[in-house]
């Protein structure tokens, strides 16, 4: 950012009373525990302070960054050279209370899927099981449509309020969001800001909602690495075939570049050993894509974002 640019911004955010650190390192604010700093880290307490937030970054020609729980994002080494915007002030959460098998449940963009999973938990719901584990935000789960163990997050959406490019309000049904495999419309339009998410849930049995939540948490532990930084799975699922199975085939178990490796618990994961930078894990990912095409013919498209 010019100079100009960056105390303009400064000042137009202080003025407003809006919160915010400069040259905040990301690196801490990631699963991968990787990214050098963000000139402008802004932590909007509610979505209105998030509106006025993005309205000033764009009034001073600032580019920005909406962030969630950083879990499927790889920032570049030098940082972001804008306004990282984090997304977790805006964590709302009702439901409605209607006497019947349908139950409502609202939450803002910035609230986990974890705890919007022990929310419908405790009310008795079903049909968030598959996400139970999934550790990134909802607003995140919708932009990339989040799923696992047979769910995505389609399957219970019913509608999404979100800013536009004017900064405008607007709703859409789940119908009209072009979710599809780890993609939506959001994806397609960088400029929209997820604010809240509506789900409809089932009335089901408490006890073994909990037990099938268990039960997923248990697979996760047991056959990923979560024991050490990563951005979960690495690569997309390629039509016909799984990454990890491609990757484990081609001998690429344990395969490192400086300090990223592919996993050896799992080879759908890239995982940071330990001081591993952004161009370690690019690098790497590089590779493994160039060799599987090779050896396989199968064409590996990266999940994780990688922000520069």
């Amino acid at each position: 950012m010019q100079e100009q640019t960056i105390t303009a911004l400064r000042e137009s955010l202080a003025a407003a009373g809006l919160p915010f650190v400069q040259d905040e390192p990301l690196a801490g604010h990631t699963t991968f525990k990787i990214g050098g700093p963000a000139a402008f880290w802004c932590t909007p307490h509610n979505a209105e302070e998030l509106r006025r937030t993005l309205a000033l970054c764009r009034e001073n020609g600032a580019r920005v960054y909406l962030l969630g729980n950083g879990s499927n994002t790889l920032f570049d080494d030098a940082g972001f050279d804008g306004a990282v915007i984090d997304m977790r002030g805006v964590a709302e959460m009702e439901h409605s209370d209607a006497d019947n098998d349908v139950v409502r449940i609202t939450v803002g963009a910035g609230q986990t899927l974890g705890r919007l999973c022990s929310k419908a938990q405790a009310l008795g719901l079903t049909g968030l099981e598959f996400a139970c584990g999934i550790p990134g935000t909802v607003g995140g789960a919708v932009y990339m449509n989040a799923g696992a163990y047979g769910g995505e997050l389609k399957d219970v959406l019913e509608s999404v309020t979100f800013l536009d490019d004017d900064l405008q309000l607007r709703t859409l049904p789940a119908a009209d969001l072009a979710m599809g495999y780890r993609t939506s419309i959001f994806e397609q339009n960088p400029g929209w800001c997820i604010l809240s998410v509506t789900v409809v849930l089932h009335r089901g049995d408490g006890v073994a909602v909990l037990a099938k939540m268990q039960e997923l948490l248990g697979k996760r532990k047991e056959k990923q690495p979560l024991e050490w930084p990563s951005a979960g799975s690495t690569f997309k699922r390629p039509v016909g075939a799984f990454a990890g199975k491609l990757i484990e085939d081609c001998g690429l178990r344990g395969f490192t570049v400086g300090g990223a490796q592919i996993s050896e618990k799992h080879c759908g994961f890239v995982i940071n050993r330990g001081g591993a930078t952004c161009a370690d894990v690019v690098e790497l990912t590089e590779q493994v894509k160039q060799i599987v095409k090779q050896k396989t013919g199968f064409v590996l498209e990266r999940e994780i974002r990688v922000v520069k």
